[in-house]
């Protein structure tokens, strides 16, 4: 999978350029920097970890890599959610990304289980 071909990949990165301008927004406005770091970390690792698994050195670097993606996709979700629950935002600053972020989660699972499957 070459990145300039992936969708997965172009979809991840321009969800990390949003999750960058909701750091600065939390950061800015609500004063949420603890929460603010948590987002930021877990929302970049994503579109960080699939370049990462595209240059990787075989299959299973590739799995590994984008296995934590999914990871950190999850973890981004939960964010989304617990800003919402809290308040911290309203849900009209989070429903898009957490449509997004699941969207990205079905792509991922599905990228992992045809790799894992062809390696058999």
């Amino acid at each position: 999978m070459a990145k300039e071909n992936s969708i997965v990949y172009n979809r991840v990165f321009d969800f990390s350029v949003r999750i960058v301008k909701l750091y600065k927004y939390l950061c800015d406005e609500k004063r949420e920097y603890d929460l603010a770091k948590q987002i930021l970390s877990s929302g970049t690792s994503i579109a960080a970890n699939i370049r990462e698994g595209i240059e990787g050195q075989s299959r299973r670097d590739f799995i590994a890599k984008l296995s934590i993606s999914l990871k950190e996709a999850a973890e981004t979700e939960y964010w989304l959610e617990l800003f919402n629950a809290t308040e911290v935002l309203e849900e009209k600053f989070t429903d898009s990304m957490l449509e997004d972020v699941k969207t990205l989660i079905k792509m991922l699972n599905n990228i992992l289980k045809t790799t894992k499957q062809s390696m058999k």
